[in-house]
């Protein structure tokens, strides 16, 4: 049974802040379309998470689809891309950075006042602070998108929205099985890039290096 995430790391964080903006990135490792953050903004009387929000890695598809509203309307979310483009040009540290940032930017129109904010980022790493002209109260927590429903509520927005993303691109560039498989590198997808060549929403120097 997947592990149920809690708010004891939120709650903790509430004692400084009025908001805690959980945040987790889909799709890095993916070999075609963007990769996502996405962020969700909580106040201490946000109540109870939706009852299914697990890490999102170990939901269904129907479970996901099912729990994301109920997550948005929980909270305030917003998600950020960068391009497969972007992720060539700059690298994906620095695109995880740019998707975060218009992650926040999202929350900013949505009246969430980030700098006042603190951030909770799953893992161990702080790819967000560079890409940001004002500083903010950033803590870095492993397992938080399993552990911190904050973190889980945001992975789960970001991964439906990408999903989706990647099933229209499907249609778009047949016989790579993005529907399935969301860009990743699945067998069947290299081998349609073998047979078909790459599409202008791979990351090119992926393929360069797988």
């Amino acid at each position: 049974m997947p592990a149920t995430p809690t708010l004891e790391v939120e709650r903790a964080l509430w004692a400084d802040a009025p908001h805690v903006i959980g945040m987790d990135e889909v799709g890095r490792g993916a070999l075609a379309g963007p990769v996502s953050v996405g962020a969700l903004a909580l106040r201490t009387d946000c109540g109870a998470w939706p009852e299914h929000l697990r890490d999102s890695k170990t939901m269904t598809p129907l479970r996901r689809a099912s729990t994301a509203p109920l997550v948005r309307e929980w909270g305030v979310s917003a998600v950020g891309h960068a391009s497969n483009d972007e992720i060539d040009r700059f690298g994906i540290m620095v695109a995880l950075g740019l998707a975060g940032r218009r992650a926040l930017v999202g929350l900013h129109a949505a009246g969430i006042d980030v700098p006042t904010s603190a951030i909770l980022l799953d893992g161990t790493f702080d790819w967000l602070a560079p890409a940001l002209r004002t500083p903010v109260r950033t803590v870095l927590r492993a397992k938080a998108d399993r552990d911190c429903a904050s973190v889980s509520g945001a992975a789960l927005v970001a991964k439906v929205e990408r999903d989706g993303r990647m099933v229209e691109a499907d249609g778009v560039h047949a016989g790579y099985g993005w529907a399935s498989n969301k860009g990743y590198g699945s067998a069947a997808h290299m081998s349609a890039i073998s047979e078909l060549g790459p599409t202008p929403l791979h990351r090119r120097t992926w393929l360069h290096a797988a």
